[in-house]
């Protein structure tokens, strides 16, 4: 395992992480790194939630007072429109 050195620790943060890890009644470096633990993992979901796709951004406006079949019918129109837009000559400027 790896050593990890914090610098510049405000004092006020140093104590009360000391009395949080004797509430808990393990070490300063054991709260120490459940803390980091909670920190990291807390980022990472909130990372998850924030990582939707375009579809699925579009499902949750759509869906906001709709249902499965409004939503359906509003990505088969979105389907239609962008199957109409293939087969055009391409124009190039001469």
């Amino acid at each position: 395992m790896g050593d990890l050195l914090v610098r510049n620790i405000p004092d006020a943060m140093k104590h009360e992480l000391a009395a949080a890890a004797e509430r808990a009644g393990v070490s300063l470096s054991d709260k120490a790194k459940d803390l980091l633990r909670q920190g990291l993992r807390q980022e990472q979901a909130d990372l998850r939630s924030r990582a939707r796709s375009g579809w699925e951004a579009l499902r949750k406006i759509a869906m906001s007072g709709g249902s499965d079949d409004a939503f359906a019918e509003i990505m088969r129109g979105i389907e239609a429109d962008r199957k109409k837009d293939t087969g055009r000559a391409v124009e190039f400027p001469e």
